[in-house]
C-alpha cells in the first residue's frame, strides 16, 4: 500500500466503496511505517495502534453493510493538546505527561462521528508556546523537506507535528490549534494548506487552553478541497463551548468553475516588512499578478497598526497564559512533585518541575503585566491597541474583499540557526504576518505556492472578514489551481 498522498478525501471514499481500498489493510500497512517515519522526523507523540485498527474495522463493517459514513477510511492525526478519550494527551509537557482524558474534544468527536480514523497524536511546542515545534519534552520535529537531518529545517510551530503528518502522505488531514499562527506557520514551512476559521465557528471544548480569546482549532490538509471537507464536518455550534456562534452552520460548496472576477484583493503595504526574503516577495508579486490576470482587482491598502500587533499579542498572550496555567498546581491538575513539606512547597516544586523555561517566562511576564501597578499601563493599553488593530481590519474590508500577504517571512529556517534565538524573538519574527488575524478573530488560510532555492516550500496567506470562509476557499482554490503545487509532491521521494 502506497501513501495516500495523491488521493483526495472524496477519491478515497470512492475507492473504499468500490473495494479498491480497504481501511483495515491501509491502517495495518501504515502503522509500522508511521513508527519508522517517526524515528526519523519525530512527528508523533502517541501512535494509536490498536485504537486505529479498531476504528478501521468499524469502517470496513459499515462499508460492507452499505452504511458508509462520509469520512470512513480517512486517516487523520490530532495535535496533542486536544483531549481524546482514553488516549494520552500531554501538550508535550512534563506537567501533563500522564494525563488520560475521559472525554473527546468536540471537533474530534465530530470527525469520529463521520468515520475518520485517528492514527496519532502529534508533536508540538509545550502548551503551544512556540513557532518551531522545538520546545517539546519529546524533542524537536524535523521538516520532511530537509536536506540534512543532522541540521534539519524546522517544521514550524506550534502544530509542526500535524503539518508533517499531512505532508508525509500517511494522513489526509490533521487538526492543529492556532493562537497566533500555530496552524498556518507550520503549514507554510511544510508545504500544506493551513486554515484558521472565524473565531467561534469551531468549538474549543476539549482544546487545552492557551489564550482563550485567540485560540482556534485549525485544519491542515494537502488540498483546499480536503480542507473544506474537514471544515464542513466539524464547524457549528456546541453547547459545551459558550464562545461558539449559535447559528446553525451551513456547509460550504464551491462551484465547479472557479473564477475570481470582480473580487477585490488588498495588498497591505505594512506586511512588506523587515526580514521579508526576496523569494517570498517575488512569490507574493507573482500570485498578485495571477489574481489580477484572472480578473480580480488588486490594490495596495494600509493597515497602520500592524507593526504594533506583535507587541500587543505578546502582552495579551502572556497575561492569559498566566491565568490559564494557574490551574496546574500538582494538587488539582498536572504533575505532582514528591514534596510533602507544605502545600506551598508542593505547589512550587510541581510547577518548577512540570513547566519548561518558555512556559515559566510567559507566566512571569503575564503576572508582571497584571500587577496592580502595571495593569493600566500594560494590559489595558494592549486591549485598547487590540481594538485599533481590529478597526484596521474593519476599515480595510470596507475597501476590499480579501487580503493577500506572506504567511512567513522566509522558507523554513535551519534548526541550529533557529535555536540561536530565544523563544520570544523566535515568535516575534515567525508570527509577524499570522497573529493579526487572531487578534481580530478573522479567518485566514495559507496555500503552498512553490519551492525556494533551498528546495523548501514557500506559501502565501489570504485573510477575509468574519464569516467570509466561502470567498476565502474560492480564491484559495483559484490560487491552488494556478500554481499546481501538488505536482511537487508526486515528483518528490522524501524517504
Amino acid at each position: 500500500m502506497s501513501r495516500l498522498i495523491n488521493y483526495k478525501i472524496k477519491e478515497i471514499s470512492t475507492k473504499l466503496c468500490d473495494k479498491t481500498l480497504c481501511p483495515v489493510e491501509i491502517v495495518s500497512d501504515f502503522l509500522p511505517k508511521l513508527k519508522s517515519f517517526n524515528e526519523k522526523f519525530n512527528t508523533f507523540i502517541t501512535i494509536t495502534n490498536e485504537f486505529a485498527l479498531k476504528r478501521a474495522e468499524e469502517s470496513l463493517h459499515r462499508i460492507n453493510n452499505g452504511q458508509k459514513l462520509p469520512l470512513d477510511g480517512v486517516l487523520i492525526a490530532i495535535k496533542d493538546n486536544f483531549c481524546i478519550k482514553n488516549i494520552r494527551t500531554t501538550c508535550a509537557s512534563i506537567m501533563l505527561k500522564d494525563f488520560i482524558p475521559t472525554y473527546n474534544a468536540t471537533v474530534y468527536q465530530k470527525l469520529e462521528n463521520a468515520g475518520a480514523i485517528l492514527m496519532a497524536k502529534t508533536n508540538m511546542d509545550e502548551f503551544g508556546m512556540g513557532s518551531g515545534t522545538v520546545d517539546s519534552i519529546f524533542g524537536p520535529a524535523k521538516n520532511i523537506w530537509s536536506k540534512d537531518l543532522n541540521n534539519p529545517a524546522i517544521a514550524g510551530g506550534s502544530s509542526g507535528g500535524s503539518a508533517l503528518a499531512v505532508a508525509s502522505g500517511y494522513c489526509s488531514a490533521a487538526l492543529g490549534s492556532d493562537t497566533g499562527g500555530s496552524t498556518r506557520n507550520p503549514a507554510s514551512y511544510c508545504g500544506v494548506v493551513g486554515f484558521k476559521p472565524t473565531y467561534g465557528l469551531l468549538s474549543r471544548h476539549g482544546l487545552i487552553p492557551l489564550v482563550n480569546s485567540m485560540d482556534v482549532p485549525g485544519i491542515l490538509t494537502r488540498t483546499i478541497d480536503d480542507c473544506l471537507e474537514i471544515f464542513n464536518t466539524i464547524a457549528g455550534p456546541d453547547d459545551f463551548d459558550s464562545t461558539t456562534i449559535k447559528e446553525t452552520f451551513t456547509p460550504i460548496k464551491l462551484p465547479e468553475e472557479i473564477n475570481v472576477k470582480k473580487i477585490k484583493i488588498g495588498i497591505p503595504k505594512e506586511y512588506h516588512c523587515n526580514g521579508l526574503s526576496s523569494e517570498v516577495l517575488e512569490t507574493w508579486t507573482k500570485v498578485a499578478d495571477l489574481l489580477e490576470a484572472g480578473g480580480a482587482e488588486v490594490k495596495e491598502v494600509s493597515m497602520p497598526y500592524t507593526s504594533s500587533s506583535i507587541f500587543v499579542y505578546s502582552i495579551l498572550n502572556s497575561c492569559e497564559v498566566a491565568s490559564n496555567m494557574s490551574r496546574y498546581d500538582g494538587i488539582e491538575f498536572g504533575h505532582r512533585a514528591d514534596d510533602e513539606t507544605s502545600t506551598e512547597h508542593l505547589y512550587a516544586k510541581s510547577r518548577a518541575e512540570g513547566f519548561n523555561s518558555v512556559v515559566k517566562n510567559r507566566i512571569f511576564a503575564g503576572n508582571y503585566f497584571l500587577l496592580r501597578k502595571n495593569y493600566e499601563n500594560h494590559f489595558l493599553k494592549a486591549l485598547k491597541v487590540r481594538r485599533l488593530i481590529n478597526k484596521d481590519f474593519i476599515k480595510v474590508f470596507s475597501e476590499v474583499d480579501l487580503l493577500l500577504t506572506p504567511t512567513t517571512l522566509s522558507d523554513a529556517p535551519l534548526l541550529n540557526d533557529f535555536m540561536k534565538l530565544n523563544n520570544r524573538d523566535q515568535t516575534a519574527f515567525q508570527d509577524y504576518c499570522t497573529q493579526p488575524a487572531n487578534m481580530a478573530g478573522v479567518p485566514a488560510i495559507t496555500i503552498p505556492i512553490k519551492l525556494s532555492s533551498n528546495d523548501l516550500p514557500l506559501s502565501l496567506q489570504l485573510m477575509g472578514p468574519n464569516f467570509s470562509e466561502e470567498n476565502l476557499f474560492k480564491v484559495a482554490k483559484f490560487i491552488e489551481n494556478s500554481v499546481n503545487f501538488s505536482s511537487v509532491y508526486s515528483e518528490r521521494n522524501f524517504y
